[in-house]
């Protein structure tokens, strides 16, 4: 686990620049924006998700009480 974390960290610019390029190699440039685009939508589905939880969590308690 502290050795994922610590590789993550590690990643400079050129190593940035590398995996970049290789995605646009496997992907093309017309694909990439499709793939941010739903990537961006899964985001947001689970942070709405993740304030309902914490919603629902809320209301449970204030009918507890």
């Amino acid at each position: 686990m502290i050795l994922n974390s610590l590789l993550l960290w590690s990643l400079g610019g050129p190593e940035i620049i590398v995996i970049l390029f290789v995605v646009l190699l496997l992907f093309g440039g017309r694909k990439i924006p499709e793939l941010m685009k739903g990537l961006g939508k899964g985001i947001k589905e689970f942070k709405s998700a993740s304030a309902g939880d914490e919603e629902k969590g809320d209301k449970q308690k204030k009918v507890e009480e």
